[in-house]
């Protein structure tokens, strides 16, 4: 990746963002409430970037993006992030939450089992709400034990994390949805 930019792209769920820097990408920005939060949040967060048109990499990462959010399947796995100044536990956190498949879900304990810490189910939340990097590493796939949406800290809170499970047609607890009874209905007979 070249120099330091950020670029804005619309997706189904809004106005989003891309921040990058030679190493990976440093940032994804979900959609704020008003026109040009967005724009004003990523200068904030980012302030040694400016924006820019994506390079064809980073471009090509904007392509994913709104691919995954219009219904697609792609892991997003394979992204380059630039990981510099991420604290190391926040690090393992991500990489479990990263082989979490679009359409899948997982709970804070779950992730803190996977990465031997039992206990750490609070520190797991911690992390995720912390999360630079939001799809790219899917911290809205991570629930709360219950079933419940647990914690976002993205724009828009646990509403966001919502509608960004159904856009991947996720499972968040065992009641059947739609997607599920249109298939396991029987037709009628005779007719």
């Amino acid at each position: 990746m070249t120099a330091q930019g950020f670029a804005l792209f619309d997706a189904s769920i809004g106005r989003c963002g891309l921040a990058w820097g030679e190493r990976g990408l440093i940032g994804v920005q979900l959609p704020e409430s008003s026109p040009g939060a967005a724009w004003a949040r990523l200068r904030r967060r980012f302030p040694g970037t400016i924006e820019m048109d994506p390079p064809p990499e980073v471009e090509a990462v904007i392509g994913r993006i709104q691919d995954l959010l219009a219904g697609g399947r792609d892991d997003l796995a394979d992204v380059v992030l630039d990981l510099d100044g991420q604290p190391a536990f926040n690090l393992r956190v991500y990489e479990i939450a990263r082989a979490i498949a679009p359409g899948e879900t997982s709970t804070y304990g779950e992730v803190a089992r996977a990465m031997g810490e039992p206990g750490a189910a609070r520190a797991v939340g911690k992390a995720l709400g912390e999360n630079p990097w939001p799809i790219v590493v899917p911290c809205h796939r991570v629930l709360a034990s219950s079933g419940g949406m647990g914690g976002f800290s993205a724009p828009g809170g646990a509403e966001t994390k919502a509608r960004l499970l159904t856009l991947e047609r996720a499972r968040t607890n065992a009641v059947p949805t739609l997607f599920d009874l249109e298939f396991s209905v029987a037709p009628p007979r005779g007719g």
